[in-house]
């Protein structure tokens, strides 16, 4: 890769590289993108990116170089979803044409840092979400995320009747398996959380409905849920969902045999192993990926063995 610390620089934003990721500073000028002072900067892994790409600028005099990300690894686009504008694309740094030279110079250099899967998608955020808290004001409500449950206040003036009937909303990352994010820039712009197959009463109120009508979801209107705002909290409302899926509780692998012999002659298990798998069980559900009466059960049949 190019010396660490390299940076090259061009019209809202810089990319800087280090041995492993190009960390990505944006300005903060009059005409830089809102969501570029939002983010103000992100660092980006090469094992993060598919391909790098110089073209021509969609103004005269400049040249465009465009990193583009595995598919999954940046929770900020896949929340985006195409829908940014191309002047609004975190990936895209534009230049003078003049340091096309240059520009085509770091462009091999990062397409030899790519790693051994970048064609294939990646199994995981590879790219940090944006932090919270945060918040906005939609059209209907206000909609604010802690990093482990996102909550809805709905604006008497704006929610409609089914919304101000069901109440304030609150939904857990566990009771999540995605985000739909619909930029206010196009009809019927919104914000909404996609359940977890059946398991939380709050989310299956109003199934099938549409958005002004569903206490999971909060629509946009002028001058609400603008890009700027909403975009990075559906990003890290997705990254949270990811971090949040279900893992499983114990392993499938057989359970190892002690000198004395197998645990069935005895018709007893290891003490020191139920118990260690107990804790691993109070971790689970202090971590909220289990409930109270599953916990019970489990530790149930772990002290059943004993």
């Amino acid at each position: 890769m190019a010396h660490m610390g390299d940076v090259l620089a061009g019209i809202h934003s810089s990319w800087e590289f280090d041995s492993d990721s190009v960390l990505i500073r944006f300005e903060r000028g009059i005409r830089t993108p809102k969501l570029f002072h939002v983010l103000g900067e992100r660092r980006i892994p090469y094992e993060a990116m598919s391909r790098v790409e110089l073209a021509p600028g969609g103004r005269r005099g400049t040249v465009v170089v465009r990193a583009v990300p595995r598919a999954g690894a940046d929770p900020l686009v896949e929340a985006a979803d195409g829908q940014l504008k191309e002047t609004c694309d975190p990936y895209r740094l534009v230049l003078p044409a003049h340091r096309e030279l240059l520009a085509d110079y770091y462009v091999s250099e990062l397409r030899s840092a790519l790693g051994p899967h970048a064609a294939e998608p990646a199994d995981s955020h590879l790219v940090a979400p944006p932090e919270t808290p945060l918040s906005f004001k939609a059209y209907d409500g206000k909609a604010r995320f802690d990093g482990e449950e996102v909550s809805f206040r709905w604006f008497r003036t704006g929610a409609s009747s089914a919304k101000w009937k069901a109440g304030d909303q609150a939904f857990a990352m566990g009771e999540l398996e995605g985000v739909e994010w619909r930029s206010p820039e196009v009809f019927k712009g919104h914000l909404r959380l996609i359940p977890r197959g059946a398991e939380s009463p709050a989310l299956r109120a109003f199934p099938g409905v549409e958005v002004d009508q569903d206490p999971a979801a909060v629509v946009f209107g002028p001058g609400y849920g603008l890009v700027h705002e909403s975009l990075p909290f559906a990003a890290a409302v997705l990254a949270g969902v990811r971090a949040a899926e279900p893992v499983p509780v114990l392993a499938s692998a057989p359970p190892s045999v002690p000198p004395g012999g197998p645990a069935g002659a005895t018709g007893r298990g290891d003490p020191g192993d139920i118990a260690e798998r107990i804790r691993h069980l109070g971790e689970l559900h202090e971590a909220g990926l289990l409930t109270d009466e599953e916990f019970s059960a489990k530790k149930a049949e772990l002290l059943a063995e004993l």
